[in-house]
């Protein structure tokens, strides 16, 4: 097993990375009281909640099992959540475990920064994408029709538990939507991460654990760094959302769900990579490293062909990046080094964001 830490003073955390960890006396320790509520999905609990309970000797544990998917990300479905901690009287000193993907992390995480103004949660992810991404940083939220994640709250957990076993059972489309996220590390961050990606992808999507290990432990690596920095993205966090203005328009368009969150990022990277060179930047070699890495991954690299341009300024104008009006993107110097302008030149963007030249002069 290994350990990170994100370092927010009083309120620091472990991430603990291994295999085996949903059976390993972790998470007691972590626990304010002694209730316990287990926040999982259809797909996810019959294959390890009782493996999870198992770690709560001590503790009354309920459970709320919400159905499974983007579409049901909403004020709707939270609700059962709250119910269910209603119902059972659970109060301030209640802890909400989320285990699943991304969808019940976010709905469990902001249960918890809601309920009795605020109660402990852990985080153990049992998605790629969510171990290297959503678990860490305390984003918390729902989507809503006209926009992705615009209700939401920073809430941070206490521990993050990466069973790296879980993504033995995740079906192959999840794994490539996680890669892109990892993948994104290296872009914004680390060109050297991005070198080791390119010679590793196979084993990746081989799911050795070594590599998916180490792919992990770098990705929580940087993320934690980075939080610690700019816990609530006032700065260099901002970073960590190359390609997902692009990525959440697709995800709106398209209806939640029909897209992957990272299958939709990781065409918003190469947008961005796109644009990136548009405006002189990247050069084109590295674009098409972009591109042919996204697709070793498995990763859709076109948007889809009903956006018009016209669409996507629309769903990007309701992004949470937008200020005073003006529309900031994520875009790259080079492999390694992002930077946030809101200074694009809308020709250009207008290029990027026309469906046949998705790919830039390739």
């Amino acid at each position: 097993m290994q350990m990170l830490t994100v370092d927010l003073g009083d309120r620091s955390y472990p991430i603990y990375i291994g295999e085996n960890l949903i059976e390993q006396p972790l998470l007691e320790k972590h626990l304010k009281g002694r209730q316990v509520m287990i926040v999982s999905n259809e797909t996810v609990a019959p294959l390890y909640l009782e493996k999870l309970k198992s770690q709560f000797s001590a503790a009354n544990v309920d459970t709320v099992i919400l159905p499974d998917g983007e579409s049901f990300k909403d004020l709707e479905h939270l609700n059962l959540i709250f119910d269910a901690l209603l119902e059972k009287r659970h109060n301030r000193t209640t802890t909400l475990v989320a285990l699943g993907g991304g969808v019940v992390g976010d709905m469990t995480g902001f249960a918890a920064a809601c309920y009795q103004r605020g109660v402990t949660f852990i985080q153990v992810p049992t998605t790629l994408l969510s171990q290297v991404d959503s678990s860490v940083g305390g984003k918390t939220g729902v989507n809503h029709p006209l926009g992705k994640n615009m209700i939401g709250a920073f809430h941070q957990p206490v521990a993050v538990i990466a069973d790296t076993d879980a993504l033995n059972t995740l079906p192959e489309r999840e794994l490539s939507a996680g890669l892109a996220e990892v993948i994104k590390y290296g872009l914004i961050y680390d060109a050297a991460f991005f070198d080791w990606l390119e010679a590793n992808m196979d084993s990746l999507r081989q799911r050795d654990q070594a590599a998916l290990t180490q792919a992990i432990h770098r990705s929580c690596e940087i993320k934690a760094e980075v939080v610690a920095q700019d816990e609530r993205e006032s700065g260099i966090r901002a970073l960590l959302n190359l390609g997902h203005t692009f990525g959440h328009a697709i995800e709106t368009s398209q209806g939640y769900g029909a897209w992957l969150h990272g299958e939709a990022v990781g065409t918003g990277m190469l947008m961005a990579a796109d644009l990136s060179a548009r405006m002189g930047w990247l050069c084109r070699d590295d674009v098409a490293r972009i591109r042919d890495l996204l697709i070793a991954a498995g990763l859709p690299v076109v948007a889809p062909k009903s956006m018009t341009p016209e669409e996507f300024i629309r769903l990007m104008a309701v992004d949470k990046k937008v200020l005073d009006g003006r529309l900031r993107l994520v875009l790259m110097r080079s492999i390694g080094e992002a930077v946030v302008t809101d200074e694009v030149d809308p020709v250009l963007l207008n290029q990027t964001l026309t469906a046949e030249s998705n790919l830039g002069q390739i």
